[in-house]
């Protein structure tokens, strides 16, 4: 039997890529000290694998396929085929960015201040070609972790990965500009990418992992209106949106039944009652194909 040998990350993007396959379809589970995960799916097999590393193995042929980060493929620079972007990170779904940073009290205010300076980060090839592309020359430094805290000590400046920037915040840090973007990436061996079997079964694969990514931030909500009232409660409904409007048994009555994102439904729930909108249900989604 053919089989899709499939890199999940281990460590941060851990436990929010299991809860996305979850979503999607797949039930993978792990033991407190395995590397390998079963999963309920006998065409693919698993193994965890660190994001950092991700891109490395899959160039190799060592795995067919991965989940990891575009930043990581570009610090690798690894030969392989980003499939897609899968936009979720460890606390929101949301890309992440690298940043250049410096002390709130700092005198430096761009990247050309860093000129024969320090920078710490964990992401040297990263940030050697931001420097470069900036005309500057500096001493880039890998750094094991906890970069926060080498700075003004042991280093001038540091790039370090954010999603909210609050942790740079709370170690008083002041961000002078974005380095790069990235987002967790689908990819896949460049050889693995022409076998038609496997490709298809990749594909397949990310559709769910999309769809489940579209519906985590949305809701269904299904409500019955008089058509008299019919367009008052459209003009409710948020902008660009098509509801599907049904008949019901009572010709003078339609059911809607629309998708919305889950942030607005405590705004516009009111507003649907008050134009006479009825039987309001709002309901959870696994997936959104579109």
């Amino acid at each position: 039997m053919s089989r899709l040998k499939l890199g999940l990350p281990k460590g941060s993007l851990q436990e929010a890529t299991l809860e996305l396959f979850a979503r999607a379809g797949w039930k993978i589970t792990l033991g407190s000290r395995s590397y390998v995960p079963s999963i309920d799916d006998v065409e693919i097999e698993c193994l965890l694998v660190r994001a950092q590393e991700m891109a490395r193995y899959v160039q190799s042929g060592a795995l067919d396929a991965g989940i990891t980060g575009h930043d990581w493929v570009v610090e690798s620079g690894a030969a392989v085929d980003e499939l897609s972007e899968l936009v979720y990170a460890k606390q929101r779904l949301a890309r992440v960015r690298w940043v250049l940073a410096v002390p709130e009290d700092s005198t430096i205010r761009e990247a050309r201040d860093l000129e024969g300076k320090v920078i710490a980060t964990e992401v040297v090839r990263i940030t050697q070609d931001y420097f470069s592309r900036q005309g500057v020359i500096a001493r880039v430094e890998f750094s094991w972790g906890a970069t926060e805290v080498k700075v003004p000590q042991l280093a001038d400046a540091i790039v370090e990965v954010t999603e909210t920037g609050s942790s740079l915040r709370a170690n008083r840090l002041r961000i002078v500009d974005t380095v790069l973007e990235s987002a967790t990436v689908f990819i896949m061996n460049r050889a693995a990418a022409a076998d038609s079997w496997k490709r298809e079964k990749a594909e397949n694969l990310i559709l769910m992992l999309q769809g489940a990514i579209a519906a985590a931030s949305k809701v269904g909500l299904l409500l019955n209106v008089h058509r008299d009232d019919l367009p008052a409660v459209l003009s409710v409904l948020p902008a660009l949106k098509k509801p599907t409007i049904s008949a019901l048994s009572d010709p003078e009555w339609v059911a809607i039944n629309t998708i919305v994102e889950e942030a607005v439904v405590r705004q516009i729930l009111p507003k649907l009652k008050a134009a006479k909108a009825q039987g309001i249900v709002e309901y959870p989604l696994n997936k959104i194909v579109l």
